[in-house]
C-alpha cells in the first residue's frame, strides 16, 4: 500500500506541516504557503506585521464588501508611509516564512505554487527531499501526478496569477495522469463557491477540458476555503478539496 497526505493552502502553519507527512509514504503541498493577511486573525501576517491589525481590519473589511479600488487607494497609502519599497518589504516577509515552511516540510514533499507564493524564491529555499513542479509530472508509488500551480487573474492581483492560455498550456503539457494536482479548483460552480466569503473564485476551464478529456483518477486542489462542495465526481474522477490547512492543520490522505 502506498499512502500520500495532501495539503493546500498552509498560509504559514510550519508547526502542522511538520507534522503533515506523519504515517504517509510522501507530502503533496498544492500551495498558497505564504500568510499575507489572515482573515480569521487580522493580527497575523505579513501586512499587520507591518501596519498593525487595525489597519487590517480596515483592508479585509474593503476586499470582503469588495470595494478593491478602494482597499487599493487604503493600502497604497499605507505603503507609500514605509522606508522601503512596498516589493521589498513583502519579499523580506516572504522570505522570513519560507526560511520556516520549507525547513519544516517532510521528505520526500512534491510541492507546486499557490497564487500568493512567489515561485522566483522557492529554488533558495526548498531542501533537499522536496520537489516542485509546475506543468509537470512525477510518479508516486506507480501512480502518475500532474502538476499546474498558481491561479488565474482576479481583481486581487496575488502574486502568481498568470492569463488563462499560460495556465492552459500547463495543464495541456501533462497529458494524461492518474492524479491531477492543481491551486485552483475546476470550473465548477459548487467547487468555486466560497460560502463565508460569499462570492466565487476563480476556477480553471482547462483544468475541467483535460478532466472529461484525460479522465484522471483524481483532481485535487485547493483555494476556496469554505467551499459549498468539497468533494464531487466528474464521470470517472473524484474531485477533491483538499481542505484549507491553515486552519484545520490536516492533510487529506490518498492511500492505495
Amino acid at each position: 500500500m502506498t499512502r500520500v497526505h495532501v495539503v493546500s493552502d498552509v498560509h504559514g502553519n510550519a508547526a502542522g506541516l511538520a507534522a503533515a507527512g506523519e504515517g504517509a509514504d510522501a507530502l503533496v503541498c498544492l500551495g498558497d504557503l505564504v500568510l499575507f493577511l489572515d482573515y480569521a486573525d487580522h493580527s497575523r501576517g505579513i501586512f499587520p506585521d507591518l501596519f498593525g491589525a487595525e489597519n487590517a481590519d480596515h483592508l479585509v473589511a474593503l476586499r470582503t464588501e469588495r470595494r478593491f479600488d478602494e482597499a487599493r487607494a487604503f493600502g497604497a497609502g499605507l505603503w507609500a508611509g514605509l522606508d522601503a519599497t512596498p516589493a521589498a518589504a513583502i519579499e523580506a516577509g516572504v522570505r522570513r516564512q519560507y526560511e520556516e515552511l520549507f525547513g519544516a516540510m517532510p521528505a520526500p514533499t512534491y510541492a507546486t505554487y499557490g497564487n500568493v507564493d512567489m515561485p522566483a524564491l522557492w529554488a533558495e529555499y526548498a531542501r533537499p527531499g522536496t520537489t516542485v513542479l509546475d506543468g509537470e509530472r512525477a510518479e508516486i508509488g506507480g501512480l502518475v501526478f500532474g502538476f499546474v500551480g498558481g491561479g488565474l487573474r482576479t481583481p486581487m492581483r496575488t502574486p502568481y496569477e498568470i492569463p488563462d492560455e499560460e495556465y492552459a498550456a500547463k495543464v495541456e503539457a501533462l497529458g494524461e495522469v492518474d492524479v491531477l494536482c492543481s491551486h485552483i479548483p475546476p470550473e465548477v460552480p459548487d467547487l468555486t463557491y466560497d460560502v463565508v466569503a460569499r462570492r466565487f473564485e476563480r476556477g480553471s476551464t482547462a483544468l475541467l477540458d483535460a478532466i472529461h478529456r484525460t479522465r484522471p483518477r483524481y483532481a485535487l486542489f485547493g483555494h476556496v476555503h469554505q467551499p459549498l462542495a468539497s468533494r464531487m465526481r466528474i464521470g470517472a474522477t473524484e474531485c477533491v478539496n483538499v481542505g484549507h490547512f491553515a486552519s484545520t492543520g490536516r492533510p487529506w490522505a490518498l492511500q492505495w
